[in-house]
């Protein structure tokens, strides 16, 4: 009977195992770089301006994902750390729970610092495109979406926007491939600087 531990049952074992890393990384990879590409057919602004970018947005509509499901109430702030780091902090209200839920990441450039095309982390080691591809400094509004088309938001800059921004926000992204039939248009409180842990006030 051969021995299990014969120098080529060892060679064997050793080459598998370093085919299973092997292909553990390159899908490892495979995954990240996708979590930082960009949708078919959507490019993003090239005349980004960060300092102009900072603060509050208000999340007016999203496709469904399960980081965001059930929320309302949701905004977005970006501000500089001490470092000049990019902080990013999500909070939404979650009625099934009666409670505020909030998390906190950072974002980075994936290309020139004019090109909106970010790279938003909330856990290590995944990375996430977040990709302006529309921004109307002048109705202060922005139309966004992750590394494909199952994510995209319309942001703005105050909890309301004008009927004819929300159609446009529609034609241009159902233009560029994405699902607007399953937009959900995200309820906002009336008063956007409601304390944390207060619940906001009912319609």
């Amino acid at each position: 009977m051969r021995s299990f531990l014969s120098p080529g049952f060892i060679t064997r074992r050793l080459r598998l195992r370093s085919s299973g890393v092997a292909l553990s990384l390159l899908t490892s990879v495979t995954v990240l770089t996708g979590c930082t590409g960009l949708p078919k057919n959507v490019r993003p602004i090239d005349d980004f301006s960060l300092p102009d970018y900072l603060g509050t947005w208000y999340e007016i509509a999203r496709l469904d994902h399960s980081f965001e499901r059930g929320l309302t109430q949701v905004s977005a702030h970006y501000q500089l750390d001490e470092k000049g780091r990019v902080q990013v902090t999500n909070r939404g209200w979650d009625a099934a729970k009666a409670r505020w839920r909030s998390a906190e990441g950072n974002a980075t450039f994936l290309d020139r610092e004019t090109v909106g095309h970010l790279g938003v982390q909330f856990f290590w080691p995944l990375r996430v495109s977040y990709v302006i591809f529309e921004w109307d400094r002048t109705a202060g509004v922005a139309f966004v979406s992750g590394p494909s088309h199952s994510t995209l938001w319309l942001l703005a800059r105050s909890p309301t926007v004008p009927l004819e921004v929300q159609q446009r926000f529609e034609r241009t992204a159902a233009s560029k491939g994405f699902a607007t039939d399953g937009l959900i248009w995200v309820a906002q409180d009336a008063d956007p600087d409601r304390p944390e842990g207060e619940p906001p006030s009912q319609p």
